[in-house]
């Protein structure tokens, strides 16, 4: 379960009793993204304050959510596995579970299969409906009387220790209201709507209208994130024409979030003892250009001002954001990155491909040439900056050809950190009627290959880590053996990239969680690095 603790709220004297007779226990699975995870912590917070008492135990929870993902197949098959392992615990338990509620991407893809293949299901929640996960959980929307704090985010750690104040609600009528004036949309996205970019045509069950909801700094959410780190999502949705991938239709059309509600969460995060903030969306370089132009600007805002308004908050000391799209990388956004130095000198770019054949296919386009260019002015402009890519092998038609060209780029291009993912072919995605797809052996093989490439390179790139100091946030006890404890630097993001092993706690007799420390590089092995506490 997401919650490693009993949730409690403060309520009025004479409501308190009634509350603790009512209050449902609900247990929480959510799989997939951190975005993902992002909706995941927003329905805990609505549940919470709508009189919920949150339990890691699924054994105990009286209702039971599971918030899913689709993007490839392993993922929908981690869902549907996952489902049935929560209807297991709904029959084992003699009832005691009396609600199971499935919630996120697979409910947009297969709303009505999942109604009449799992009988279980008591209630879908969409993308789109985080809102009304009150309504599916059989609970009631607190009265203004009931409300206690105008804006809190709680942390599992905070909850543990004491009851918390609850928030207002989730969609309230001024920041709706706000957002409806200051959204248009992007061009790009009206052209490739009307162009049919976001069908479901086929799609059993699914909604006519788009997922159209964003959380905002007045919503509540329950961090389940370590103490020290949280994500925001800073936009919604995607309008990207990438013929592998259906997120457009499961997530609606790319929507940003106002700057001041963005910075009123970080703030509040802060508050709470967030000293690290990741930013993310589908697409966060595209940030801003759905929203009306600024008056005080005479222009939209960007990426880059979202930057400036945050690099600055007081406490706030790391800083990054994920994913950039490569062609939106702009002069101004990479020397907002080297201007603040609590900003991670960090790009992610998923370019998907190298061979200009494929990213064709793909609806991507770009070059080999074209991507270097991008780097060597990247790298030029943000000294010591870190690069992560990911790509996918075997699409539809990818020759012996143009995968070597690939693997020639990512020999050229060195990058920091490489993700490689076999091709998922998507029914709803326009791939999914190409012709001349690739044998899964044939993926898998080049898979591998390019991962062992990469290897190499991160290899020979982390042995130059040995020597150097480090700020490290540290995270607690090895996922590989308690006799290590683990962190990460600034150029590592939470969760994807390698990691720092610690085997000397230096001055220290113990090191606490969440808390930065000053340390050496003693060891480098393929993708992590070992160091020792100085400081």
């Amino acid at each position: 379960m997401s919650s490693p603790s009993t949730l409690e709220i403060q309520t009025s004297s004479e409501h308190q009793s009634s509350l603790e007779a009512a209050r449902p226990k609900v247990g929480f699975v959510s799989l997939g993204c951190p975005k993902n995870l992002v909706d995941s912590e927003v329905m805990m917070g609505l549940l919470h304050r709508g009189g919920a008492e949150l339990t890691p135990r699924a054994e105990d929870a009286e209702i039971l959510v599971v918030n899913t993902c689709s993007f490839i197949d392993s993922a929908k098959q981690e869902s549907v596995d996952t489902i049935l392992e929560m209807v297991e615990h709904k029959i084992a338990n003699g009832g005691r579970a009396k609600k199971l509620i499935v919630a996120g991407c697979l409910v947009e893809r297969y709303r009505d299969e999942i109604r009449k293949n799992i009988p279980e299901v008591d209630a879908v929640v969409g993308t789109g409906e985080l809102d009304s996960i009150l309504e599916a959980a059989g609970l009631s929307r607190p009265t203004a009387a009931e409300i206690n704090s105008p804006f809190n985010i709680l942390t599992t750690a905070q909850i543990e220790r004491h009851a918390s104040s609850v928030n207002q609600h989730s969609r309230p009528e001024n920041d709706s209201a706000q957002i409806a004036h200051e959204t248009t949309s992007r061009p790009e996205g009206d052209a490739r709507e009307a162009a049919g970019r976001f069908s479901r045509e086929g799609w059993d069950g699914a909604h006519t209208a788009l997922p159209t909801y964003l959380y905002t700094a007045d919503t509540p959410r329950i961090l389940t994130t370590p103490s020290a780190s949280a994500y925001i999502k800073i936009a919604e949705g995607c309008d990207h024409p990438c013929s592998f991938c259906i997120i457009p239709q499961l997530r609606g059309k790319f929507r940003s979030r106002p700057i001041a509600s963005i910075v009123a969460e970080a703030q509040h995060l802060i508050a709470q003892g967030v000293r690290e903030i990741t930013l993310i969306g589908q697409d966060t370089t595209c940030y801003g250009e759905d929203l009306a132009p600024d008056g005080e600007l005479g222009r939209r805002v960007e990426l880059a001002d979202l930057l400036d308004a945050l690099a600055p908050l007081p406490g706030l000391k790391w800083l990054r954001f994920l994913y950039a799209y490569p062609n939106k990388i702009t002069t101004r956004l990479l020397e907002t990155i080297a201007r603040h130095d609590n900003i991670a000198k960090y790009l992610d770019v998923p370019l998907q491909h190298a061979s200009a054949n494929v990213l064709r296919r793909m609806k991507r386009g770009g070059t080999v040439d074209r991507f270097l260019q991008i780097i060597d002015k990247a790298r030029s402009i943000v000294p010591n900056l870190v690069l992560r890519t990911s790509f996918i092998v075997g699409f539809a038609g990818e020759t012996e050809e143009d995968f070597a060209e690939l693997c020639k780029f990512v020999e050229a291009a060195k990058f920091d950190w490489l993700g490689v993912f076999s091709y998922s072919d998507e029914e709803g995605a326009q791939a999914f009627t190409h012709e001349n797809k690739v044998p899964k052996r044939t993926i898998e093989s080049r898979r591998r290959k390019l991962m062992k490439l990469q290897q190499k390179i991160s290899t020979r790139a982390k042995k130059e880590w040995v020597g150097r100091e480090v700020e490290l946030l540290v995270e607690g006890e090895s996922e590989e053996t308690e006799l290590l404890w683990q962190g990460r630097t600034l150029d590592h993001a939470p969760e994807i990239d390698g990691k720092v092993l610690i085997n000397d706690f230096g001055p220290h007799k113990e090191l606490v969680s969440g808390t930065f420390y000053r340390a050496e590089i003693t060891e480098s092995h393929d993708y992590d690095v070992v160091a020792r506490i100085i400081e």
